[in-house]
């Protein structure tokens, strides 16, 4: 799944001003929406154990999720063409089944 957030998003003024950057929260909200749209699993069912943020993704630039696995466990990159933005792993909650 390919996106961009654009230079005028609400979290930008704030983070920071003078040099932007997209905040961590903001990518892995996006990794949030590529599993919801591949699995149908809820983003509030799922957890994030593991979290390495690499590198910066700037306003305007296109970046992309990939995702490794299938219900219960995940693995996630967040790529800018070849550069690794982001790194981890997403687990479906004890206990809940995929929507």
């Amino acid at each position: 799944m390919q996106f961009s957030i654009p230079d005028d998003h609400a979290c930008l003024p704030g983070h920071f001003p003078g040099r932007p950057l997209v905040p961590g929260v903001v990518l892995l909200e996006q990794v949030l929406r590529a599993i919801e749209a591949q699995s149908g699993v809820a983003a509030s069912k799922l957890r994030l154990p593991q979290v390495k943020f690499m590198a910066p993704l700037l306003p305007g630039q296109t970046a992309r999720v990939e995702l490794d696995g299938q219900a219960p466990r995940w693995k996630f990159r967040v790529l800018r063409d070849a550069e690794l933005l982001v790194r981890g792993e997403l687990v479906l909650e004890t206990g809940n089944a995929p929507a």
